[in-house]
């Protein structure tokens, strides 16, 4: 039989090419190819069934029963995972280097620890001595969380099988590798095995997984896609290094929501839970100048006061600039071009900015109103309300649409003092009162009245 060859595999999509090439066919990625050479076919009796393979059974004779979860002590995250940590769960963990991976799930395995419960942090990025140091100075320090340094894959389960944990954490994923497959650690061979006999544990023993993965330059986890297919949850730290907080967003969750989002301060001593994100996106309400306008947006089931910011200009360099930061840059030049048809302003020799406070992410159509009133604002110098909250979607027509969840929108409005809001007429059989006087408007024109 003739010896199997060598392969070449795309480390940005998981390609595979018989030759080398400069560039993967199928994601474009430039000089991502590399050789990797398959593992020998297993013979006839390395085969053989084990005696604890499980026979298939009828789904109706499956008794399915509702394990408790496990807390980890931080409210923020225990909420994006949907409760805690499912036993035999396995979590992926991704981000920028330095944006506190490590320091949140060192945390959690601490928090965990003193609950009674046995954790293992893995970690092949450190020595003991590091990460002892780091533990230290977020004071973490639970006789019941064990450390230990090592990368090789059969050592790390041979650790797992005599410690017997219920929670392990490994940093990180693109660390550790199999002996027995000749590429180098962080190869789509080598990551895709070993996160694959990760996930294999938690589901087999019941010990719930996290791992700690390496990003590409685009910012997506590093390593074949499959990767993110193979664990129950997905969660992306987010952040800029000029700011203090973090978000922690689920980008899939098979135990809860994928919506929802958790925001952290980092300090000197650790990451620390915002109880009341909005506080951080909004600035000093009383002085802002015109082109400021707040918007309710959801975040799975939470709402966030997010504060919008534009500025226009007379462009003096022909083309007008259109800067967007926040926001998605194709939903301002369409409210760009309503406001132009709809509301006689002539926008198109003005340079346009739009920014949210804080670095925060605003995907909703529910912040269109709120952006077009932010605009309109700084161009005609008039600026809006300080304690008038607005949310609505337009449409080309210059219509207000409705949004969904308005009561817990409003809700948090009013609990940070505001005392109106605009809200779209088709929203008026789901706001109850409350201490906020609403003013309902069907089109661009009536909302623009408050600037009048």
């Amino acid at each position: 039989m003739p010896k199997p060859t060598s392969i070449f595999v795309c480390q940005n999509c998981g390609a595979q090419s018989r030759k080398w090439v400069g560039r993967c066919f199928e994601c474009g990625e430039w000089d991502s190819m590399v050789e990797e050479k398959p593992r020998p076919t297993p013979s006839a009796d390395q085969k053989r069934l084990t005696a604890d393979v499980e026979a298939p059974q009828p789904i109706t004779q499956i008794q399915a029963s509702e394990e408790e979860r496990i807390r980890t002590g931080i409210a923020e995250l225990d909420r994006i995972l949907g409760g805690g940590i499912v036993p035999g769960s396995a979590v992926l963990i991704g981000g920028d280097p330095g944006i506190g991976k490590s320091t949140l799930l060192l945390q959690a395995a601490n928090e965990v620890s003193r609950q009674g419960y046995r954790s293992l942090y893995v970690t092949g990025e450190e020595s003991l001595l590091q990460t002892k140091l780091r533990a230290d100075r977020l004071g973490t320090a639970s006789d019941n969380l064990l450390l230990v340094a090592e990368t090789d894959m059969d050592i790390i389960l041979s650790h797992i099988g005599q410690v017997k944990p219920s929670l392990v954490v490994m940093d990180s994923i693109q660390m550790a590798y199999k002996s027995d497959l000749e590429s180098s650690p962080g190869s789509v061979s080598q990551v895709r095995e070993c996160a694959g006999q990760m996930v294999y544990l938690a589901k087999r023993t019941g010990i719930p997984v996290f791992l700690i993965g390496h990003v590409t330059k685009a910012g997506a986890i590093a390593g074949p896609r499959v990767l993110e297919h193979m664990v129950d949850t997905v969660l992306y730290f987010e952040g800029d290094k000029y700011q203090s907080f973090r978000i922690l967003r689920a980008v899939k969750n098979r135990f809860g929501s994928t919506n929802e989002i958790a925001v952290f301060e980092m300090r000197h001593d650790g990451l620390k839970e915002v109880a009341n994100p909005s506080h951080l996106f909004l600035s000093r309400r009383e002085h802002a100048p015109p082109g400021s306008a707040v918007v309710p947006c959801l975040e799975g089931t939470r709402a966030l006061l997010v504060e919008i910011q534009a500025l226009t200009a007379r462009a003096t360099f022909g083309m007008p600039e259109r800067k967007v930061s926040g926001v998605d840059r194709n939903r301002v030049s369409m409210l760009l071009a309503v406001l132009d048809k709809r509301a006689g302003m002539q926008l198109g020799g003005q340079d346009v900015f739009v920014n949210v406070v804080g670095g925060v992410q605003v995907d909703e159509p529910g912040a269109d109103l709120g952006i077009a009133l932010a605009i309109a604002s700084s161009f005609r110098e008039k600026r809006v309300p300080p304690d008038v909250a607005v949310v609505g979607e337009i449409g080309l027509g210059g219509e207000v649409r409705g949004v969904s969840q308005i009561e817990t929108r409003l809700k948090e409005a009013e609990k940070l003092g505001f005392k109106q809001a605009l809200v779209p007429t088709d929203n008026r059989g789901g706001a109850k009162p409350s201490a906020l006087r609403l003013a309902f408007v069907a089109s661009l024109s009536e909302a623009l009245e408050v600037l009048t």
